[in-house]
């Protein structure tokens, strides 16, 4: 066991882990953030996505002990993000959702993105959300729910 401390949604966390409780692990079932979902468990689908210290990565390859002193953040950790709001929206709306199983990790990986380049290219775009397995859309409803947003 160790003792961690990290940020999540902006709320400072304590709390003592197993070495090898999976990050995933951690926010689904300690803190009961459940946006976050596991595909694949060995970092190929991106469906575990999440933003530690700005960078988007999978949270089933990230042990929780790794992460002492990190900034996490979870799809709920964006609720009142305003531009989430609107690519959720455009998501239904566009059909760039379907089961809605890879959405969390998409919408993580555009947000990190969006963060670092507002106004990525397309080609910019699809490199970023190529960890992201869709088996439903095709890709091209969640790239043009994207574009929409960016067309604002």
């Amino acid at each position: 066991m160790s003792t961690i401390k990290v940020k999540v949604n902006g709320r400072i966390v304590d709390a003592e882990v197993n070495g090898n409780l999976r990050l995933l692990d951690f926010v689904r079932d300690k803190l009961n953030l459940t946006a976050t979902k596991e595909g694949c468990a060995v970092g190929e689908c991106g469906a575990c996505t999440v933003i530690m210290d700005g960078e988007p990565v999978c949270s089933c390859l990230v042990l929780a002990a790794q992460c002492d002193g990190s900034e996490i953040t979870t799809l709920e950790g964006l609720a009142e993000d305003k531009q989430m709001q609107d690519l959720q929206e455009a998501f239904v709306e566009q059909g760039g959702v379907q089961c809605g199983f890879c959405t969390p990790g998409v919408l993580m990986s555009t947000k990190a993105l969006l963060n670092k380049n507002p106004h990525p290219t397309d080609e910019v775009l699809k490199d970023a959300l190529e960890g992201n397995i869709c088996r439903c859309t095709g890709y091209q409803p969640i790239i043009n729910s994207i574009k929409a947003v960016l067309a604002k």
